[in-house]
């Protein structure tokens, strides 16, 4: 049986305190993440957003903010951010793009090849950038579509484009 977004909003609304997605119809119940984990995208956000907003390059949202994505897929990543341009005022509910950049911790119950894959299926809908850091092994890996991932540990810089490529580049240093 193949569920849609209405069923997701009806099984958010029985249950608001759990965080859901839909893939491919199927609805992911995403459990706590962890204090770490939490912490870290919480840093990871707040970098972000001390970034993006005095030079109003857009939106940055953090593990509630859903994207209805182009496949039909609902999903939120655990930080994100899009430009200006491509979403000028926040939606009330799920916003219905990729983002441009897309975020996720690895938390204790979390599995690494599904948070690849789950980054993989952002850049294959239109998402610039996908970082994933695992804070157990402190190895941040960045991927862009069609290439192989960079893989960064403890002292490595993290550097990334924040516009698009025809603007003058504004990159965020982490």
């Amino acid at each position: 049986m193949s569920l849609t977004l209405e069923d997701l909003e009806k099984m958010q609304q029985q249950y608001p305190d759990y965080r859901m997605e839909l893939v491919q119809g199927n609805i992911i119940v995403m459990s706590p993440s962890g204090y770490e984990s939490d912490e870290v995208a919480a840093a990871m956000i707040s970098e972000l957003a001390n970034w993006v907003r005095p030079r109003k390059l857009g939106r940055v949202t953090a593990s509630s903010a859903g994207f209805r994505l182009p496949n039909s897929n609902l999903r939120a990543p655990d930080a994100s951010f899009v430009l200006a341009e491509r979403l000028r005022r926040s939606p009330k509910s799920f916003a219905q793009l990729a983002p441009d950049l897309t975020v996720e911790v690895k938390s204790p119950s979390d599995k690494l090849e599904e948070l690849r894959a789950k980054i993989q299926e952002f850049l294959a809908v239109g998402t610039r950038v996908g970082i994933l850091i695992n804070p157990d092994e402190r190895i941040v890996e960045v991927y862009y579509s069609r290439q192989e991932a960079i893989i960064l540990r403890d002292g490595d810089v993290l550097t990334f484009p924040l516009q698009q490529p025809t603007t003058n580049v504004d990159s965020l240093v982490l």
